[in-house]
């Protein structure tokens, strides 16, 4: 059984290069025999674990694009893209879907590597000075991936050490969602515990960043007063962590920007080899055909509904940047309104433009080779997140107004216009509520975080409903705001039914 405990090792190992900014060292230094020597080695497994992340079964079209599509902000622009996406949107999704079928084993993959890190760290006779910083990564990854899981499949295995029996694997039960959002706290309260105030990389932790996902967790949970302690430490800790707004808003989705915004990145480095390392965000939100910044158009798979469009105000410079209205067609520039279906294969709505309009890409590929750096987690964010907890902690004040109001005037810096105004002072709780998710809808559009939105405050009724944004007829807050488990898996073991309600 000994290789099997280094199995995931060597999985996680492949896509070491995928991560720009981090520094790759040789497979060959990790046999079996003298896998880990020094914390350098753990860095490595690290290494290997957020490379694994940056695979196509994972963040590239497994992860990112169903979170995507399952928000009232985005629909299916390709009507011939395949059901399994169509119907992670649609809400027609059953145990088969390879969306989850692919999804699963890797993120479980994700989690091995930083397992083995964890449990290779603790055999090491090493500065803890030195050792400890390094190992806190490794918590904070396995936090952050069980923390996608929980919230997508509720009850999950949770494994904290590398398996090293096939025998045992085959019957690991679920463990609650409660449990596992426990270990997902305990996992980054150690990184924010021995993580460094700042990284060379934002593609690695510090400090500031398990805060604020401490933050994040504890709003999902609805613990309102945990949520705003975490966020406001990292608010109170800005200069420390490096953390500002950046000044104009495109420059978050500029691949030739390295911004200090973010807490946390997901980063490409201009090659397509195979799925590993290849960004399809590009490819799934740009315009099929479109001749505009030579990467080949896109797939038209994940399109703004019309509705989006109409409901966001075009004073809002965040519109400007987050959306393209325009393609250009045998070189002639056209309005969405004229876009070629190709049969059914564009759809005239304005577009995605966060992810095809600065990738940084050598060529085409539909932008696959891209330079962009994904923002996971930005200092925006926290500051909502702040405003939105201290309102339900203490509302009315001017605190939390405060935190909006950095946001909003930073969106006003885009174009030079009074919108969005400042915050009217004096609002009830409930509208106070209210307007800190739309700003959270307008600022992080496209972000992958309005489907959690809409979970965590039970949203869906009124989101996919006639008057919403996207209306889904299929919708059942019953079975929906959980994703099934992937139906192999329960073949394989047993002792993971029932399945989600619904499935």
């Amino acid at each position: 059984m000994r290789n099997l405990k280094y199995l995931s090792i060597f999985l996680a190992l492949i896509a070491i290069v995928a991560c720009s900014d981090l520094e790759e060292v040789p497979v060959g230094r990790l046999s079996p025999d003298g896998l880990v020597q020094s914390p350098a080695d753990v860095q490595t497994l690290i290494n290997g674990a957020i490379g694994n992340m940056a695979t196509e079964r994972y963040w590239g079209r497994k992860l990112s694009l169903p979170i995507m599509l399952r928000s009232d902000m985005v629909s299916i622009g390709d009507l011939g893209t395949p059901g399994r996406r169509q119907e992670v949107n649609n809400f027609s999704m059953g145990a088969d879907n390879g969306m989850v079928t692919a999804l699963w084993p890797k993120a479980y993959e994700v989690i091995a590597g930083t397992n083995e890190a964890i449990a290779s760290a603790a055999t090491l006779d090493a500065d803890p000075a030195q050792l400890d910083p390094v190992t806190a990564q490794a918590h904070f990854f396995r936090a952050y991936t069980y923390y996608h899981l929980v919230r997508l499949f509720g009850d999950i295995p949770y494994l904290d050490a590398p398996v090293l029996d096939v025998d045992a694997a085959l019957t690991i039960s679920k463990t609650s969602a409660a449990e596992v959002y426990s270990n997902i706290i305990a996992d980054l309260e150690e990184a924010k515990l021995n993580l460094p105030a700042t990284q060379p990389s934002r593609a690695l932790p510090s400090k500031g960043t398990a805060a604020a996902y401490l933050a994040s967790v504890y709003l999902t949970l609805g613990d309102y007063q945990k949520a705003y302690d975490e966020a406001k430490y990292v608010i109170d800790n800005e200069g420390e962590f490096g953390l500002v707004l950046e000044a104009d808003y495109q420059d978050l989705f500029n691949s030739g920007v390295k911004s200090n915004e973010p807490l946390l990145t997901l980063d490409f480095n201009g090659f397509s080899d195979g799925d590993t390392g290849r960004d399809y965000a590009p490819a799934l939100t740009g315009i099929r055909a479109n001749e505009r910044g030579n990467i080949g158009g896109g797939w038209s798979v994940a399109v703004p509904t019309i509705n989006v469009y109409n409901a966001w105000d075009g004073r809002d410079y965040r519109k400007a940047v987050s959306l393209d209205t325009t393609g250009i067609f045998n070189g002639v520039e056209e309005p969405f309104t004229k876009f070629p279906d190709f049969d059914s294969r564009n759809i005239q709505s304005a577009y995605i433009a966060k992810y095809t309009r600065f990738v940084g890409a050598t060529g085409t590929g539909n932008g696959r080779a891209s330079s962009l750096d994904y923002n996971l987690m930005r200092y925006a964010e926290v500051l909502l997140i702040a405003a939105e907890a201290l309102n339900e902690i203490n509302p009315g004040t001017i605190e939390a107004e405060g935190y909006v109001n950095r946001v909003r005037e930073r969106a006003r810096n885009g174009n030079g216009s009074d919108f969005p105004a400042n915050v009217t002072s004096g609002m009830s709780q409930a509208d106070f509520r209210d307007m800190v998710l739309e700003e959270r809808r307008w600022e992080l559009a496209f972000e992958f975080k309005r489907w959690y939105d809409i979970k965590r405050r039970q949203l869906g009724m009124e989101a996919f409903g006639l008057g919403g944004l996207e209306p889904q007829p299929s919708f059942d807050p019953a079975r929906d705001y959980l994703f099934p488990l992937p139906f192999d898996e329960l073949d394989r073991n047993p002792n993971l039914a029932p399945n989600n309600p619904g499935y």
